[in-house]
């Protein structure tokens, strides 16, 4: 039986990996070995990135939360707890929407913990 050599794998596996490393500078977008290395170090820092950034938009929401809860007259971790005695049971994305959109409303679910903690 005559041998089959694997020309063809190798190339769709080149395309596959060089497709991904477009636009990338120089020598990573152009050879195969380079290119493989900046395309795996690039999906690695994807996967960490779409993570971090999860961490980073809880960050900005409890920063919201807490300047608009100042502005009331509490800090965050006592406006927080306040809304759990009172079984307020809203998210930290909705809670800085709130803060940023509809300061009014804050303002009630302030008083609502302020009256609550004391």
């Amino acid at each position: 039986m005559a041998r089959i050599k694997g020309g063809l794998n190798a190339k769709k596996k080149h395309k596959r990996v060089l497709k991904l490393a477009k636009g990338y500078r120089g020598a990573r977008s152009k050879q195969y070995r380079i290119a493989k290395q900046s395309v795996m170090r690039a999906l690695a820092s994807a996967y960490v990135g779409r993570k971090e950034r999860k961490r980073q938009f809880r960050q900005l929401w409890i920063a919201r939360i807490n300047a608009a809860a100042r502005l009331n007259g509490l800090s965050y971790s006592r406006f927080m707890y306040g809304l759990k005695l009172a079984g307020v049971d809203i998210n930290r994305k909705m809670l800085s929407e709130m803060a940023v959109n509809d300061a009014e409303g804050f303002k009630t679910l302030a008083e609502l913990a302020k009256s609550k903690v004391a």
